[in-house]
């Protein structure tokens, strides 16, 4: 078995680590890939089927607290100067 690095690879150990956030990834074949991201998207439309209300509520309320209250007596037709 040879060990040596794949002298036509790009990516440099380092630079696998960066891209991943630190955390080791094992070299995976293109099969095996496709079939893991699939399974992550599944898992995510179930996940957010289940909680997707939760999570929308979360991110309005979240947003709502930054914007100008659409209620508020605004005078649109006051000049900005």
């Amino acid at each position: 078995m040879n060990s040596s690095p794949d002298p036509t690879a790009t990516d440099t150990p380092s630079a696998d680590l960066l891209s991943t956030g630190n955390i080791p990834m094992p070299r995976l074949s293109d099969d095996a890939v496709v079939q893991i991201h699939d399974f992550i998207h599944h898992v995510m439309d179930l996940f957010e089927a289940r909680y997707g209300d939760q999570i929308h509520r979360f991110y309005e309320d979240l947003c709502g607290d930054t914007l100008i209250d659409s209620d508020s007596a605004l005078n649109l037709d006051d000049p900005p100067f």
